[in-house]
């Protein structure tokens, strides 16, 4: 939509409100709520002003004036509200610069796919991420210098075949055997398809939803291949619609990479490709209908992945899913239909059109503007320096012996590791002033003093079972 044509549609909806929202550093949606009468077309272009000093992560209170400039193209009715509301996402810029907020993500992402344009290389970079999620009947927490506990249920979790749910009808998902079963036992079918048609009612093609792996209510409802802002976009309001019809039900759903101990994580495989005048770039004769464009984004991907790893895998939880031998894949290598592999190249379609990279090891827990931009940086890197890839690995990776293992690049075993790749690979993000220095520094420090050192000092219940009687 333009500017006139968003206002048209929230005229024709008979909006009396806009809900302008904007994604803040570590990736979840910001918003704040405006009069209809206050939005005109020159809004689209002036801004609107709001203090950003308490936004996670960005600049103190002395540089905190920040305007918002809504995107008409974003303009959707919000499902959830009351009263007839206008939901809009907006870019943040400097009210003195009128630039793009440097660590505004989604000003991030517009750069680097203006950078990617800008190399010749493509003019359309297409992402596809399959978020996986959980949905939970109850979630508790808390931690505090006496204790430190979680609770979480679903009524289709393996351990509850012997509680007394008056009554119990059994149907319970056994732990990793959750993959596609029918109801009863997979009992959350209807509340997935009242998200898949609210995400179709928002303009977000749906291609399937199904139960996942893990016991205790693990699903994905599997978005169409866009370009990368867009996808980005669409991945805030998947994340947003989910939530909200799981607490319109009395449940709620998590995005945490990890939240169960001994069951599959929560992973985000995202399949990639680049395009030029409408064609497709990866299709070629090389190994698996691979071009050289497709290699070599192939050999920077697996070059940068430790240093993607802080901005793929940003939180402590990512790391209890990134195990080696265990469900996800921290080997750096690529294979075709190899799913132990990093990066794996689909072989579900002849087409040229088809031909794409999937990148495996990220998980939903990250800022898709950063990271997909990242991704992108990575790729385009390996393009640039024909960076050779090596030779596929079409073999289990997780049972191949420790000598041949031993030679194979692994993604980082903690969130610190991943913070010290980033500060010593980083040269890649910062062409084009897609990630500016200051941005990378600000995540390293944000990263390590709010989430990795915290909790890497707190004692872990377990440490207890372990270690209370030394």
């Amino acid at each position: 939509m333009t500017p006139k044509e968003a206002l048209k549609f929230a005229e024709q909806k008979g909006c009396k409100l806009v809900d302008v929202k904007f994604c803040d550093f570590l990736g979840q949606w910001q918003h704040f709520t405006v009069p209809m009468h206050e939005i005109d077309e020159a809004i689209f272009a002036e801004g609107l002003g709001f203090d950003g000093s308490s936004i996670r992560g960005w600049k103190a209170i002395d540089a905190s004036d920040m305007l918002v400039i809504p995107d008409p193209a974003t303009a959707i009715m919000d499902p959830f509200c009351e009263h007839p509301t206008l939901s809009i996402v907006g870019d943040i810029q400097d009210p003195i610069t009128r630039e793009g907020y440097d660590r505004d993500p989604r000003s991030v992402a517009r750069r680097a796919e203006a950078y990617m344009k800008s190399t010749g290389v493509a003019d359309t970079a297409h992402f596809g991420p399959e978020l996986e999620f959980f949905i939970f009947d109850e979630v508790r927490y808390n931690t505090s210098h006496g204790e430190s506990y979680y609770f979480v249920d679903s009524i289709e979790a393996q351990w509850n075949t012997g509680s007394d749910e008056g009554p119990n009808l059994g149907n319970k998902i056994r732990h990793k055997s959750g993959y596609l079963p029918v109801p009863p036992a997979d009992q959350l079918q209807d509340i997935r398809s009242e998200m898949t048609l609210l995400l179709e009612e928002c303009g977000i093609i749906i291609e399937r939803q199904h139960h996942e792996v893990a016991t205790a209510g693990q699903g994905e409802i599997d978005m169409r291949f866009c370009p990368l802002v867009r996808m980005a976009d669409q991945v805030m309001l998947y994340k947003y619609i989910l939530k909200n019809v799981a607490w319109r039900h009395g449940k709620t759903v998590t995005f945490m990479p990890k939240p169960l101990f001994g069951d599959n994580g929560t992973g985000q495989h995202t399949h990639q490709s680049l395009w030029k005048d409408g064609k497709p770039l990866f299709y070629g004769d090389g190994y698996a209908n691979l071009s050289d464009t497709a290699l070599h984004y192939i050999g920077g991907v697996l070059k940068h992945g430790p240093a993607l790893a802080a901005l793929t895998n940003p939180s402590t939880n990512s790391y209890k899913r990134l195990v080696p031998g265990y469900e996800a894949p921290v080997s750096l290598a690529y294979s075709s239909r190899n799913r132990s592999a990093s990066l794996r190249i689909p072989t579900y379609s002849p087409s040229p059109k088809a031909k794409r990279v999937e990148v495996r090891f990220p998980d939903p827990s990250c800022n898709p503007y950063l990271a997909f931009a990242a991704m992108l940086m990575a790729g385009l890197d390996g393009i640039e320096n024909k960076i050779d890839p090596g030779e596929p690995m079409d073999k289990n990776l997780y049972d191949l012996p420790p000598e041949e293992l031993a030679e194979i690049p692994m993604m980082p075993g903690s969130l610190h590791a991943a913070l010290e790749n980033l500060a010593a690979d980083h040269a890649f993000l910062t062409k084009g002033d897609v990630f500016t220095e200051d941005t990378i520094a600000a995540w390293i420090d944000y990263k390590r003093v709010n989430e990795a050192d915290p909790v890497a000092m707190r004692p872990h219940p377990y440490e207890y079972f372990l270690y209370y009687d030394c």
